[in-house]
């Protein structure tokens, strides 16, 4: 009997361990996740400038997106991505952590961690919402700007087929911002009191699996060879239903 009341102990410590997160390492997993979630924010108004170019002004595309002003603006990108994986995790771990220190989420986000504070966590609230509204509402001011501009100068073409072409080149990037954006904002820029746990999680799960997982397939959709196979892949699964039903 105590062999066993041994083994489910020992099991029980065993399935502990597998789940726990170091404190240093729970802050290297919040900095390393700002930086990518901050520079793909980023990225996105870089390239909704990009686009405007394009349409806007094809004939000077080669002189104003240069190579040189490409390295400018990815360098720029990760910087201030750097420096907010520096400056918010700081804050976040700057409280104190003095109850429970169960995360209830599946990895260490904001959110769920200034939830386990016990002291006041209204400058680390400040800092965090500052944060996330100033590079969302510079990329989102970006990106309408240039679409405002793309739109008109797509009006401005006179035939059917050069609007339909101007249309593809930005479509793909417009789904991609409306998805993400939205995302966020719902995620990060509200008061804490308003946070549902369950919510958030479900809400992290869309934009860190679902969202890359469709990135690929709607940045892909305007390649022909993409839009000939899925044709191809459309008119075999309709034969093949055909086949077994008549």
């Amino acid at each position: 009997m105590g062999t066993k009341k041994d083994t489910i102990s020992n099991d029980s410590v065993n399935e502990i361990k597998k789940k726990t997160t170091f404190y240093y390492e729970c802050a290297t997993q919040l900095g390393v996740f700002l930086v990518f979630i901050v520079a793909e924010v980023l990225m996105l108004a870089v390239m909704a400038y990009d686009r405007y170019v394009a349409i806007c002004n094809p004939l000077l595309y080669m002189a104003v997106v240069s190579r040189r002003i490409c390295r400018l603006l990815v360098s720029l990108t990760y910087l201030y991505s750097f420096s907010t994986a520096v400056v918010v995790p700081s804050c976040v771990f700057s409280v104190s952590y003095c109850s429970s220190n169960v995360i209830n989420h599946f990895f260490c986000d904001i959110v769920p961690l200034l939830a386990l504070s016990c002291s006041d966590t209204y400058f680390a609230e400040t800092v965090v919402f500052i944060s996330a509204t100033t590079g969302l509402l510079f990329s989102m001011t970006i990106v309408l700007v240039s679409y405002f501009n793309i739109v008109l100068s797509i009006l401005r073409i006179r035939s059917s087929e050069g609007r339909k072409k101007a249309f593809s080149t930005c479509a793909s990037h417009m789904v991609a911002v409306t998805v993400f954006y939205g995302t966020l904002l719902f995620l990060y820029v509200q008061p804490q009191t308003n946070h549902s746990m369950d919510t958030d999680k479900m809400a992290s799960v869309f934009y860190r699996l679902v969202i890359p997982m469709l990135n690929p397939m709607i940045y892909s959709l305007r390649n022909k060879d993409v839009k000939a196979a899925v044709k191809r892949f459309r008119t075999n699964s309709w034969c093949s239903f055909k086949s077994m039903w008549f």
